[in-house]
């Protein structure tokens, strides 16, 4: 068969293969079959050279014709098919407007910081006011100034989170440093005595930093909540009704408190106080392993070595101080049995409050 009859029968053959594709992918296909670098039109291209002389002219006009048909054809089916598959992508993604909107959830606020907010509320309906520290102190603030001693097993590394002190402080007892994550916010007290004198009625909430491993009643970060109160003769029995008021506002008014001696560096006397448990009412249950009570937060007078580093005179002036965890009072107050559902994030457990 002669080499023009040849293009002409390629051609013919392109065209229709051409005009049956069904998609792009199909189209390239045929584009490289015919034109790509191993193509059956561009080995004509690449042979002319083989062409007599005679016939080559002849032969040059029957390939470029053959070629432009078929680009030209390639590009109307190419426009043809991106026409189609867009408005097959616009049916296929088109909004039923029948349909319900789908309505999106409003975000509330975390249940730590609502019951932070609900601590903070009830003190400031008493006359507290709320003041703030860093998180980052000084072994004096959180330690010393405190009253703990040396050898107190908090001030070891084994029990605190010590960082680097970039100041050139003197280290601290534990010869590493004196620089740590605070493990209590009682370092507020320490700050507010310094800078205001009594009377003081200051509530101090904040994150704590403790080395624990998370189970059900530790994290190794938790939420605080601290109270001092410092006037002239205040007594452990206004301690006792101020957090028997705090109790019943918080947990109900049904809900009964109780005191058990205990000890802290910074107050003397000392004591731990317990909730009467809301579920069997005292009577006891799981819950409250059988006791009807639960502890809730420790408490205690101010000791008179506390006002010593503050500057205030311990025979003029009285007061206590109390601390409670924000995590234990939310899960007390919801019968929640794990602090760690508070921190895990799960929207489930978490949209219940």
């Amino acid at each position: 068969m002669p080499i023009t009859e040849e293009l002409l029968a390629l051609r013919e053959k392109t065209l229709a293969a051409i005009t049956q594709a069904r998609d792009s992918s199909a189209l390239e296909q045929v584009r490289i079959g015919v034109l790509g670098k191993s193509g059956t039109l561009t080995g004509y291209l690449r042979s002319m050279g083989q062409v007599s002389a005679e016939l080559r002219a002849q032969v040059g006009k029957a390939t470029n014709e053959a070629r432009m048909a078929v680009e030209a054809a390639l590009e109307a089916r190419r426009a043809e098919l991106a026409a189609a598959e867009l408005a097959a992508a616009i049916d296929a993604s088109a909004v039923d407007i029948t349909l319900p909107g789908r309505a999106q959830q409003i975000g509330t606020r975390h249940l730590i910081s609502r019951i932070t907010d609900e601590i903070a509320e009830i003190f400031l309906g008493i006359g507290y006011t709320v003041a703030q520290g860093p998180e980052v102190e000084t072994d004096y603030y959180n330690f010393e100034a405190l009253n703990a001693p040396p050898d107190h097993p908090s001030r070891g590394l084994a029990d605190t989170f010590y960082v680097r002190d970039l100041t050139g402080a003197t280290a601290s007892v534990t010869g590493e440093s004196d620089v740590l994550l605070r493990t209590q916010t009682s370092g507020v007290q320490i700050h507010v005595m310094e800078a205001q004198k009594p009377p003081i009625y200051i509530i101090a909430p904040g994150k704590v930093y403790r080395r624990d491993v998370a189970d059900p009643s530790h994290l190794p970060q938790f939420t605080q909540v601290e109270g001092l109160a410092v006037d002239k003769g205040i007594t452990f029995g206004d301690l006792k009704g101020t957090l028997d008021y705090f109790c019943r506002q918080m947990f109900g008014q049904d809900r009964k408190t109780r005191l058990r001696a205990h000890y802290f560096p910074f107050t003397e006397p000392s004591a731990e106080v317990d909730v009467s448990c809301g579920i069997c009412h005292g009577e006891g249950c799981r819950f409250c392993k059988g006791t009807g009570w639960l502890e809730i937060m420790g408490c205690g007078m101010v000791d008179p070595n506390v006002y010593g580093y503050v500057g205030i005179d311990p025979e003029e002036y009285s007061g206590f101080a109390f601390g409670m965890g924000v995590e234990r009072i939310a899960c007390l107050k919801y019968n929640v049995p794990d602090l760690r559902m508070l921190v895990e994030g799960d929207m489930r457990f978490l949209r219940q409050f």
